[in-house]
């Protein structure tokens, strides 16, 4: 197949990411910010702007899910810079770089967030509609405008619009494991938000489907099957066998995530209509069913 570049994928959707690429036929060279210890390794340090010149050489495809976790930790104002300034300077250098090769035909396929809408209630979105006002609608405007310098090079910019990912080996669907377990994991905030998810296992489908496709912009990664937050809480509390029946408000969560919290309460119904289009097949549509899988193993 290809080789690809990828980024930031020592984590919970980077790991099998690079473990499907490589089932798919591809080779995978992985920046990391250690000193490299294996042959598929290349340090890079984005903060400083140090990235080997010959990184790009034979590189067919780019992939960056570079950036600190959003959830794992409080949002102070340090951490809030953060989580722009991590995204900003890894897309803009390998944005840089790309438009510098002088070879349009290497995609840069580039993590997003669907918490780019905001909160838009009973709105049906579309990619096509303007961002929010929420400090990480703002995180994600200025995420995907860094890729700019790739894209007016004339390469192939997939912005990556992902939804709520779950899998009981990480991510929300383990945090939400012991009071799942106890019975006390109830609607949040209300539960008539929608909640636009996808499994681990479809995301990481999708994107192995996207570093050869060619759609391009902002692509949903999300099920074609948004659940409001009452309705998915009771999916998954019924494929555990306890009763979910305690409400869970937002002030309680506030104190486990705080100011994160705001973003479990918003409401986006989101489906993912370029992938559909593009002729990509999701393995776990319903919530139903991915969580009568995962509660299986």
């Amino acid at each position: 197949m290809g080789h690809v570049l990828a980024a930031g994928v020592s984590g919970f959707l980077g790991t099998p990411l690079v473990t499907a690429l490589r089932e798919a036929g591809h080779d995978v060279t992985r920046l990391v910010r250690h000193p490299a210890q294996t042959a598929d390794e290349i340090t890079w340090d984005p903060a400083t702007g140090h990235l080997p010149e010959d990184t790009l050489e034979g590189i067919t495809a780019v992939v960056n899910l570079a950036g600190a976790g959003v959830g794992d930790k409080r949002w102070t104002p340090a951490r809030r810079q953060e989580l722009v300034t991590s995204r900003i300077t890894s897309t803009t250098l390998l944005a840089r770089a790309l438009a510098a090769t002088g070879h349009p035909e290497v995609p840069l396929i580039n993590a997003s967030a669907v918490g780019y809408y905001g909160d838009r209630g009973e709105e049906q979105i579309s990619t096509a509609d303007p961002p929010g006002e929420s400090f990480l609608a703002g995180v994600c405007v200025a995420w995907e405008a860094a890729t700019a310098p790739a894209k007016e090079a004339g390469h192939r910019v997939v912005h990556l619009r992902t939804g709520i990912v779950f899998d009981p080996g990480g991510g929300a669907l383990e945090e939400m494991l012991l009071p799942l377990s106890l019975g006390i994991a109830g609607p949040i905030a209300g539960g008539k938000q929608w909640w636009s998810w996808i499994t681990r296992e479809d995301w990481v489908r999708a994107v192995v489907h996207l570093v050869t496709s060619e759609v391009s912009g902002p692509v949903h990664l999300s099920a074609p099957n948004p659940r409001r937050n009452a309705s998915a809480m009771r999916a998954l509390a019924h494929a555990k066998n306890r009763p979910g029946l305690l409400p869970i408000p937002l002030f309680a969560v506030k104190i486990v995530a705080g100011a994160f919290a705001e973003e479990l309460a918003i409401s986006q119904k989101i489906t993912p209509d370029d992938l559909l289009a593009d002729g990509f097949e999701f393995r776990w549509p319903d919530l139903d069913a991915a969580a009568d899988h995962f509660f299986a193993r």
